[in-house]
């Protein structure tokens, strides 16, 4: 299987790109993982077996998302979560700090 490491559209629906962003840990039995098309800040989180995921990204054939992109998902989930000018968010930011 070979999957695309960069923004390059390799395959499209309708000329979008589709992203991945795989949270599991490599050797886990079965694969968690974010799927977007186009915006790789709407995605659906799927989990499947090893093999469903190396058939489900070479039928797709995915692009990674990259460290820009994760970086810019996290932060809006983040902001979802605890709000931008918020005590909760003040104090998530200071609990990351500490460690």
């Amino acid at each position: 299987m070979h999957l695309v490491k960069n923004d390059t559209p390799r395959s499209s629906v309708g000329g979008l790109t589709k992203y991945i962003r795989v949270r599991s840990e490599p050797d886990a039995r079965f694969v968690e993982f974010d799927f977007a098309i186009g915006d790789p800040a709407l995605f659906v989180e799927l989990v499947m077996p090893k093999g469903a995921f190396d058939a489900f990204c070479a039928a797709n054939q995915v692009v990674h998302m990259s460290a820009e992109q994760i970086q810019a998902v996290d932060a809006e989930m983040a902001k979802w979560r605890y709000g931008e000018d918020t005590l909760m968010a003040h104090n998530h930011d200071q609990d990351h700090g500490s460690d």
